[in-house]
């Protein structure tokens, strides 16, 4: 048994101190073994009481008998609350709901309140949240809230409630602390990494700052470094530019410290790379194998001999005291912290339109002006309730706008919904389809079609074409003709997802093009409705808010009831999985896949590593557990378009989609589900493996501990002679489908 001493630590500027441990009974990801490195504030400055703190903490660290959750009662009874919370945080297996908290503050409304949820998606620059300004009725301009641009904006969700009246509420909660200390972990490595190829200092500090998936822009937070062109300026806002605003306004925060922090951080990550480097170039100098390989190698065992040195983590830590002080610079609004002292919530009223939406920008504002004092990459949800409302609406609304974030520009038409946005579809009333009318509909798009349809929810769909105003053409003389065109593009995109999902989805999704589509163009500009450029426009929007506010009536499923046969179950189940692990083993590098070809090992690593401690099931386009959700929806879906006979008489049309969509729908709330527990937590162990895995053929070995002892155990391949696991899943699917069989009347033969 190996015990652990506690030491305490104050970072230069800082006057509270902390205390670094490795913790007995926490898994550390990077070795697959107990003794995960902790930081925790003491919440105190004064030297003996922090010491009094560590030798309390050393003792629990001593006592073997402690280590368990179930000895947290004891240990109270004995130390300091602070030194318990320390050292039980992340130990016992809790999972704060966000949501939940930010029900507490502003409670969402739903239907029985006479609210219309609705959920916007759309490809990165599409102009999702230029749709919502105009719902919202802010101005472009002045306000520039939500915030957009045509990179990825949105990352955490913005809901939006309006209301008749007054005051304006808002409630931020904030992505927990271990998850940006792991965020910046894979920053400070891929730094290490761009150090070690050589690359210029400004490259070694953007991937400091910012996380390549674009999810956490740290200097949004810290600040950007200052480009050495003094012509290379860049605003990541859209093109209003706004010269009045005054960063002072938005929090006192010490740049130049925080710039030195950071430019530190860089010396650090070079000296430490330049100790480690040559003794794993020389230690893998015999690998007898070609040039990438050879240098996928090095940079792998680079990487995971860094992430053991305490230099490595120091950078961290320097990284997150500065974060920290971003919270300390908020003096308006209450900040709740959990017991470790990490912030949890934010939340503030204000009867004052324009301080309101100042105050919440720090929030969700992308502005490059005001780098330095953001808080946008460290939120996970916001919530704003208040009159808000386009003057030009011919009926008041009542609305839940929940802006996500973009779909991305994945180029492969495999690209799936994540479980997050599918896990939303089922909740939601209503969903809008931002797309550009200026292009062709891109994979994005076409895969959130796809996962709307095959989950049953296509009659919530509506579809607004954005840069309407940019479709010319001297054979499109009129607006009909230009709404033709763009149709005429969409109806390619229905025929193949008909010719790939079955008719029903064909004809699922076009009904709503032809009910519910609507074409708008200069919305990035406050639409006035003297002028003639905004007035249609105006029309298609106000069209747009009468269908949400009253929406057509569903189809009735009537009386007849599909009979299936449960030997077609079985080939769906077995289709599926087949196709699930054709695409991964391509992206593993186990077998060649010109549809997914072999992912970079780093990227590999990063999705074993989520999967492992269990806080994520995707990292960027890997989403292994949407994968097997999508592909079991779609053959499902398959399915339940060739029923064996209905029972009753067969129906029309119109009510065999009732009957599907109704099934497909309640199949999907399962589905997301099991798919989460099948990749998940049944096969954790079989992650941490993978993520653990160091060394000479780490990269291979880490693909091969995935598919055998993650997907072939959680997502087996039915066969005739099925092994317990593959009995297992097959009867998970079968019982599901056979729930929603009986509660819908329908037979399984």
């Amino acid at each position: 048994m190996k015990y652990y001493t506690a030491t305490k630590s104050r970072n230069a500027g800082r006057e509270s101190w902390s205390v670094i441990f490795r913790h007995p009974a926490r898994l550390d990801g990077d070795t697959g073994k107990t003794g995960r490195r902790v930081r925790r504030g003491l919440g105190t400055t004064d030297d003996g009481e922090a010491t009094r703190l560590i030798d309390e903490l050393n003792e629990i660290l001593s006592t073997p008998e402690l280590w368990e959750p179930s000895s947290r009662g004891a240990a109270t009874a004995r130390f300091d609350p602070r030194v318990v919370d320390i050292f039980y945080d992340g130990l016992e297996a809790t999972r704060v709901d966000y949501a939940a908290l930010r029900d507490l503050a502003i409670p969402q409304p739903t239907r029985d309140d006479g609210y219309r949820t609705v959920l916007l998606l759309g490809t990165t620059g599409a102009g999702k949240t230029t749709v919502v300004r105009q719902l919202l009725g802010t101005d472009p301009t002045t306000e520039r809230f939500p915030s957009t641009s045509t990179a990825k904006t949105t990352v955490a969700d913005t809901e939006l409630i309006t209301t008749a009246d007054g005051p304006f509420k808002a409630v931020v909660t904030f992505v927990p602390r271990d998850e940006v200390i792991d965020y910046l972990t894979e920053n400070v490595s891929a730094a290490a990494l761009a150090a070690y190829r050589g690359r210029p200092d400004e490259e070694v500090s953007r991937r400091l700052l910012d996380h390549v998936d674009q999810r956490f822009r740290f200097s949004y937070v810290l600040g950007r470094v200052s480009s050495a062109d003094p012509e290379d300026i860049v605003d990541d806002d859209d093109d209003d530019i706004e010269d009045d605003v005054d960063p002072e306004e938005y929090g006192q925060v010490d740049l130049g410290m925080t710039a030195k922090v950071v430019a530190d951080a860089v010396v650090a990550v070079k000296d430490v790379v330049a100790r480690h480097a040559k003794d794993v170039v020389e230690t893998l100098a015999d690998i007898e194998d070609d040039e990438r390989v050879v240098a996928e190698y090095v940079e792998e065992q680079l990487d995971s001999d860094l992430r053991q040195t305490d230099e490595f983590h120091a950078i961290v830590d320097a990284l997150v005291d500065e974060i920290e002080k971003r919270f300390t610079a908020l003096e308006i609004g209450e900040l709740k912290r959990s017991r470790q002292g990490w912030p949890l919530t934010w939340q503030w009223e204000s009867d004052d339109r324009a301080a309101f939406v100042k105050v919440v920008s720090r929030f969700s504002s992308n502005y490059a002006k005001i780098f330095g004092r953001l808080l946008t990459p460290l939120v996970n949800g916001i919530r704003v309730s208040g009159p808000f409302g386009p003057e030009w609406a011919s009926e008041s609304v009542r609305l839940v706008l929940i802006d996500g974030e973009g779909l991305g520009h994945t180029p492969k038409s495999v690209a799936t919904l994540s479980t997050h946005v599918a896990t939303q579809l089922q909740a939601v009333d209503s969903v809008i389809l931002v797309d550009s009318a200026a292009q062709p509909m891109q994979a994005a798009p076409v895969a959130a079609l796809k996962g709307i349809a095959v989950s049953g929810n296509a009659p919530k769909l509506h579809v607004v074409f954005t840069h309407f105003d940019q479709v010319k053409g001297p054979n499109l003389p009129t607006f009909s003709a230009r709404e033709e065109h763009v149709l005429a593009s969409v109806e390619n995109v229905l025929k193949a997802i008909g010719d790939e999902l079955g008719p029903a989805a064909g004809r699922a999704l076009r009904r709503r093009f032809d009910s519910a589509s609507f074409f708008v163009g200069g919305i990035q500009e406050k639409l006035d409705p003297a002028r003639k450029s905004s007035i249609r426009s105006i029309d298609q929007l106000d069209a747009l808010l009468n269908l949400l506010a009253h929406p057509e009536l569903a189809t009735e499923a009537g009386e007849s009831r599909p009979v299936f046969d449960r030997m077609n179950l079985s080939l769906a189940v077995a289709e599926a999985a087949t196709t699930f692990h054709s695409r991964w083993r391509g992206l593993l590098g186990l077998e060649q896949n010109l549809d997914a070809p072999k992912e970079h090992w780093a990227r590999v690593k990063a999705l074993s590593r989520r999967l492992a401690e269990g806080w994520s099931d995707e990292y960027d386009n890997l989403k292994p557990v949407a994968d097997l959700r999508y592909n079991l929806q779609m053959q499902l879906y398959l399915m339940l378009q060739r029923p064996v006979r209905w029972d009753g008489g067969e129906p029309g049309d119109d009510e065999k989609q009732a009957v599907i969509d109704a099934l497909s729908n309640a199949v999907t709330n399962r589905l997301v589900d099991l798919s989460k527990r099948r990749l998940g937590e049944d096969v954790q162990r079989g992650w941490q493996e993978a993520y653990a895995q160091h060394g000479r053929g780490s990269t291979f070995e880490r693909a091969r501990i995935i598919a055998s002892e993650v997907y072939d155990r959680g997502v087996p391949v039915p066969t005739v002679s099925a092994s317990p696991d593959q009995n297992r899943f097959l009867k998970d699917i079968a019982k599901l489908v056979g729930d929603v069989a009986e509660e819908h009347g329908v037979v399984l033969e």
